[in-house]
């Protein structure tokens, strides 16, 4: 975690975010061409993290892209443990602590003929991570991504926001809002979070269309 003032960092992770968004749609049909059918979330992250990886500008604007990176907790012995696995984390430099998370879920899945939103496993199984801090400790900046499956971006969405709105108070929301810069084809919003040790948390929301709707 970050020693001193972690919101000195809230600009920096905004604008990491913000690029590596790009990047990700720039290489995002490539990714898609690569898993036809409805592939787990799993497959979908290791490729996709695989392809950022090897994007020249992902090189030059962060240290490393990590798969299921895991931070560490401490107990009161002074020993380390591991708090559990991060999707995606895109680390700055050579401190592993400091980082920008992106928990990534799947929704609108087909199965069998039917389609399961999986909003609610979006909030409980992601965005609560962060509000209990398993997560992103002591930093002011997380991500979500969305991977819609069956490309019905409006359906997704309005799930999603039904699944906040069913928690507000567990999830501590302060403000939801668009973000200000939209992005064709994608859809994007934030939410702010009050953390039970009364810190705050900004997560930034991109929900991708995995399929034509």
């Amino acid at each position: 975690m970050i020693v001193g003032d972690p919101h000195e960092w809230t600009a920096r992770f905004i604008t990491l975010d913000e690029r590596l968004l790009r990047c990700i749609l720039h290489i995002w049909p490539a990714c898609v061409a690569l898993l036809p059918g409805q592939p787990e979330e799993d497959t979908i992250t290791i490729n996709l993290v695989a392809l950022l990886s090897q994007d020249a500008v992902v090189r030059r604007i962060c240290y490393f892209v990590i798969y299921q990176h895991e931070p560490f907790g401490m107990n009161l012995s002074g020993t380390r443990f591991s708090k559990g696995k991060i999707d995606i984390a895109i680390v700055l430099d050579q401190e592993r602590e400091r980082y920008v998370a992106y928990e990534c879920k799947r929704l609108n899945v087909i199965h069998g003929g039917k389609r399961g939103s999986l909003a609610m496993r979006y909030v409980k199984d992601g965005m609560m991570r962060f509000l209990t801090e398993q997560y992103a400790e002591g930093l002011p900046v997380a991500c979500m991504l969305g991977y819609v499956m069956d490309g019905d971006l409006p359906f997704s969405l309005a799930q999603v926001n039904g699944a906040i709105d069913a928690n507000k108070t567990p999830l501590g929301i302060l403000q939801a809002a668009p973000l200000s810069q939209a992005i064709p084809g994608i859809e994007r919003f934030s939410t702010l979070h009050q953390r039970g040790n009364s810190s705050v948390i900004e997560l930034r929301h991109a929900l991708l269309p995995f399929s034509s709707p």
